[in-house]
C-alpha cells in the first residue's frame, strides 16, 4: 500500500478539486506512523471502557452488601437483585441505540465527554442514594443505574468510531483492541477495591450488630462512589479531543478543515477550528432516512449489519448467562460463601472477602489474558479467522459443559476441570467474539453510518445480555436450586453454533480502509464544491510563476 500512498501524496501537491484533498487527507490517516497521537487516543477511550466495566462488575458485590444492610444480615429478594443488577444493561441499550444515532447527526466531537458526564452523575446518585418511609433504596439505585446505563451505552459507538476513524489501517485492528481490553482492567480494578475496602473496615464490619451494619454500608457506597474517579480525570480530554477527520469530510463536508486536521493535529497534536476560512462544502452523500433504507436495503449492506447485530446478541447471551455459574465456580475453588464461622458477622466478612478475591481470580484467569492474545494477532491473522475460532471453540466448551455437567461435578477432579472450561470459555470469549464484535462495526460501514450501525450492533448484544439476566435467572432454578443450569448451558453452546454462521456474513476488515470497506465507490464519491477548483494562470511555455505556486499551495 506504499505506492498508493506515495502516489496520494504527491497528488496533493497539486490538488485542484476537494476530492483530490479528501483523497490525500485519507491516505495520509490511514498510512500514518504510530504515534503519540494515538497512544493518547488508545488512553482517552479506554478510560472510559475501564470506567463501564468497574461500574458494571462493581454491582454484583455491592448487591451482596446491599441485602447485608436492608435485611438485617440477609439477602435480597430475587426481584430486587434482578432490579439492581439489569437496570445498567437496559440504560446501556438506550444509551447505545441514542449515542450512536446521536454521533453520526451532531458530530462525535460534541458527544464525547457528554456520555461521561452521565457514567458521572448516575454513579455519585448511586453513591449517595437513601432509603426512607415513601421510598425505597432499590427503586432509587435502579432509577441511578439505568441512567448511568445511558451513559456506558454512548461510550460504545463513539468510542469504537473516534478510534476507529483515527488510526492507520494496519494498526486499527489492536488500537481498538487496546480501547476494549480496558475492560479486563476495570473489572479487575473493582475486585481490587473491593478487597481493600473490605480489609479495611473488617473490624467494624465483625463487631457491629446485624440490624445496624453501617461499616458495610459504607463499603458498598465506597466502592461504587470511586468508580467516577478515572471518569473525572478522563473528561477534560474527551472534551478536548478534536472532531475526527473523516466526520468532518464526509458528513460536516468540510474537506479544507479536514486536510487542516490531518496536517497539524495528527502530526503536531495542536488543533485550529478556523470556520472563516475553512468554509469549503463539498457535494457528498447525506444521512437521511431514505438513504439509510436504500443502502442498507441491499444485501452486501443489510448482511453485514445483520451479522455484527447476531454476532454480538448471540455472543453476550453466554457472556452474561456465564455469570451464573460464579457461584459454583468460587464455591469449588474455595471462595464461596461462609457459613462455618462462630458469629454471623464473622461469616458476612469472610462471605464479601472470598467473593471479591475469587472475582480477582476469574479475572486474572480468563478474561485479561483473552484481550491480549487478541491484541496481539487481530492485524496479523485478522478479526474474521478469530471470532469464527472463538465462536466454534465456545460451542465445544458449552456442550461439554451442558451435557457433561452432572458428571463433572460428581467428582473432585470433575469439579477442577469444570473450574478449567469455564476459564477456557471466559478465555476465548475475549480471544473471540466478545473483542471482535466490537472492533468490526466500527470498521465496516460508511462514515455517516459508522457511529449508527455500531450502535444498533451493541444494542443487539446488550437484549441479549438482558435476555440472559432475566431470562435465564427465571428458568436457572427449575426443578429445584441449579437444577436447569445444566440445560441453560446446552443453550448457550446453540447460541454459539448460530454465531459461527452469522460471522461467515462479515467482510474481512484487516488491512483495508475505512472507505473501501464502506462498499462505496470513491471514484466520484465527491461530486462538487462551492469553491470550485482553482486553474492557475499559465504564463508562456505553459509553467506557472513561484508566486502562482505559493498561493496554490497556501489555498490547498
Amino acid at each position: 500500500m506504499s505506492h498508493q500512498f506515495d502516489a496520494e501524496k504527491a497528488r496533493a501537491d497539486a490538488v485542484v478539486s476537494a476530492g483530490d484533498r479528501r483523497r490525500a487527507a485519507l491516505a495520509e490517516i490511514d498510512e500514518a506512523k504510530f504515534s503519540w497521537f494515538h497512544a493518547k487516543a488508545c488512553l482517552v477511550a479506554g478510560v472510559g471502557f475501564f470506567t463501564d466495566a468497574y461500574d458494571i462488575f462493581s454491582i454484583s458485590i455491592a448487591a451482596t452488601m446491599i441485602g447485608y444492610v436492608y435485611h438485617a444480615g440477609g439477602k435480597n429478594t430475587s426481584n430486587q437483585d434482578l432490579g439492581i443488577k439489569v437496570a445498567h444493561s437496559i440504560g446501556t441499550f438506550f444509551g447505545q441505540l441514542l449515542f450512536g444515532w446521536l454521533a453520526d447527526h451532531v458530530g462525535r466531537k460534541r458527544m464525547y465527554g457528554f456520555e461521561l458526564m452521565i457514567i458521572i452523575i448516575g454513579t455519585l446518585g448511586q453513591a449517595v442514594a437513601g432509603h426512607a418511609a415513601g421510598i425505597s433504596i432499590y427503586g432509587v439505585l435502579i432509577m441511578w443505574r439505568f441512567i448511568m446505563g445511558m451513559g456506558i451505552g454512548g461510550d460504545y459507538p463513539l468510542s469504537a468510531v473516534i478510534t476507529s476513524e483515527f488510526a492507520a489501517r494496519r494498526i486499527r485492528g489492536r488500537m481498538m483492541t487496546a480501547v476494549f481490553a480496558s475492560q479486563g482492567w476495570g473489572n479487575f480494578a473493582s475486585a481490587i477495591v473491593s478487597v481493600v475496602c473490605i480489609a479495611a473496615f473488617k473490624h467494624q464490619i465483625e463487631n457491629q450488630p446485624v440490624t445496624n451494619m453501617k461499616a458495610v454500608d459504607q463499603v458498598w457506597r465506597l466502592i461504587i462512589g470511586i468508580g467516577c474517579v478515572p471518569a473525572v480525570i478522563a473528561l477534560y480530554f474527551r472534551l478536548t479531543i478534536p472532531e475526527t477527520p473523516r466526520y468532518t469530510m464526509d458528513v460536516e463536508r468540510n474537506i479544507k478543515q479536514a486536510s487542516q486536521d490531518v496536517d497539524t493535529y495528527l502530526t503536531s497534536g495542536t488543533y485550529v477550528n478556523d470556520p472563516i476560512h475553512n468554509n469549503e462544502r463539498a457535494e457528498l452523500p447525506k444521512a437521511t432516512w431514505s438513504d439509510f433504507i436504500h443502502h442498507f436495503g441491499q444485501w452486501q449492506n443489510g448482511k453485514v449489519l445483520f451479522g455484527t447485530a447476531w454476532s454480538w446478541f448471540a455472543l453476550d447471551i453466554a457472556f452474561y448467562g456465564l455469570g451464573l455459574n460464579s457461584t459454583t465456580i468460587l464455591t469449588t475453588i474455595g471462595f464461596g460463601s461462609s457459613t462455618a464461622l462462630k458469629t454471623k458477622q464473622l461469616n458476612i466478612w469472610q462471605t464479601l472477602h472470598n467473593a471479591a478475591v475469587g472475582n480477582i481470580i476469574l479475572a486474572v484467569g480468563g478474561l485479561i489474558p483473552g484481550y491480549y492474545f487478541t491484541f496481539l494477532f487481530i492485524d496479523s491473522w485478522g478479526r474474521k479467522p478469530i471470532q469464527l475460532m472463538g465462536f466454534t471453540l465456545l460451542t465445544i466448551i458449552f456442550v461439554i459443559m451442558g451435557f457433561g455437567y452432572d458428571k463433572i461435578l460428581s467428582t473432585g477432579s470433575g469439579k477442577k476441570a469444570f473450574v478449567f472450561l469455564y476459564c477456557m470459555a471466559n478465555f476465548f470469549q475475549n480471544f473471540g467474539p466478545n473483542t471482535t464484535t466490537f472492533v468490526v462495526p466500527g470498521e465496516a460501514f460508511p462514515t455517516r453510518y459508522r457511529s449508527t450501525a455500531h450502535g444498533i450492533s451493541a444494542a443487539s448484544g446488550k437484549l441479549g445480555a438482558i435476555v440472559a439476566q432475566v431470562g435465564f435467572s427465571r428458568l436457572i432454578n427449575i426443578g429445584g436450586t441449579n437444577k436447569f443450569l445444566k440445560h441453560i448451558l446446552e443453550i448457550f453452546a446453540l447460541f454459539m453454533l448460530t454465531g459461527i454462521f452469522s460471522t461467515l456474513l462479515l467482510p474481512e476488515t484487516k488491512g483495508r480502509t475505512l472507505e473501501d470497506l464502506s462498499q462505496e465507490s470513491q471514484d466520484h464519491f465527491v461530486h462538487d464544491s462551492n469553491v470550485g477548483p482553482y486553474h492557475p494562470a499559465q504564463k508562456q511555455g505553459g509553467s506557472t510563476t513561484s508566486e502562482e505556486q505559493d498561493r496554490v499551495a497556501a489555498e490547498i
